[in-house]
């Protein structure tokens, strides 16, 4: 079997945002019945005065089968399709914020497995503009800078829209398939640069492990990227990355920032995201927040651990969570 793929992926996952902006198939409008049902099983919730993300799905396990069959729809098109999607219709006018939280949860639930964030162990990760960005550990997502294009340590991340920012914060996201099309037509002579591991500044781990980039296993592609873990990694073990190496990450990250390739979307307060790590790596622009610490841009994040999840090689060990009560806190 060839660990190296040497042709072009043509698969629905290798998209091209421009050419899809337009569409709508990757957006999934939650109907009447299933709004009804996730309404009813909210009053299960409050009856029980449980929050998120203290229950667990058969606390208010949803049995209608309709709503399992969209879930299904979901997942599928998760891990075969574009490796994305966006999820409408929850009113924030209309639930409160611990009442999206509940709903955005209890989603992520009926999908798969919440894992952990951090080392603290929490399973909600809050996207706030909180962070002390003169720490070199703080994690972008805690500040209102620029965050690079990078895939999370989980099957599966999703977002859910609290509050926009007062100006920017857009989400964007480009498929690694179409990245690594790119790179197999444009710098062939760079492609084995991916596939050798590196050492990666995994977050909860004691010291810095290894990861290739790419990797392709059973028919599949599939990238964990973020150039800063890995440049802290290299220089964690004391082994700066060669100038080929640096070459590769240029490459890389050249084409990820193709205006052409992305995808750029601003998340309106009620709407849900939800990306395949292995095929989508997401993004977020800077912004500025309101003076008023209660209109700042929010955002909750959950990770999943996925059923129908793709096989891994062993040299591209799943990632899934943040041991709780090691390594970094942040």
């Amino acid at each position: 079997m060839n660990s190296i793929l040497k042709s072009k992926i043509t698969d629905k996952c290798a998209w091209i945002g421009s050419e899809i902006a337009n569409q709508t198939d990757w957006i999934y409008q939650l109907s009447p019945p299933i709004l009804a049902v996730l309404d009813q099983a909210l009053k299960v919730l409050e009856a029980k005065k449980l929050n998120a993300p203290e229950f667990n799905k058969y606390d208010a396990y949803i049995e209608d089968p309709v709503f399992l069959a969209e879930i299904e729809k979901i997942s599928n098109e998760l891990e075969n399709g574009y490796g994305f999607i966006v999820i409408r219709g929850l009113d924030a006018n209309k639930y409160s914020e611990a009442e999206l939280a509940n709903l955005y949860y209890l989603l992520g639930l009926h999908m798969g497995d919440a894992v952990t964030q951090n080392a603290r162990g929490d399973l909600l990760g809050y996207v706030e503009n909180i962070g002390d960005k003169t720490q070199k550990m703080t994690r972008v997502y805690e500040t209102n800078d620029y965050l690079p294009y990078h895939s999370d340590l989980s099957d599966v991340v999703g977002l859910l829209s609290i509050r926009k920012a007062k100006h920017g914060g857009l989400s964007s996201i480009v498929s690694s398939s179409t990245v690594y099309n790119r790179i197999l037509e444009q710098f062939p002579e760079y492609l084995g640069y991916f596939y050798h591991t590196a050492w990666y500044d995994h977050l909860g781990e004691v010291e810095p492990s290894l990861t290739p980039v790419f990797s392709y296993f059973e028919g599949k592609l599939a990238c964990r990227y973020l150039r800063h873990y890995i440049e802290l990694g290299h220089e964690r073990r004391g082994m700066p990355l060669s100038q080929v190496q640096i070459e590769a990450l240029n490459i890389f990250d050249e084409i990820s920032h193709d205006p052409s390739l992305r995808l750029d979307m601003m998340l309106e307060p009620g709407d849900i995201q939800f990306c395949n790590n292995y095929c989508v790596m997401h993004s977020r622009s800077s912004f500025e927040d309101d003076d008023d610490l209660k209109k700042r841009r929010k955002l909750l994040r959950l990770w999943l651990k996925m059923p129908n999840v793709r096989r891994l090689a062993k040299d591209f060990p799943g990632r899934n969570g943040i041991p709780k009560g090691l390594g970094q806190v942040a």
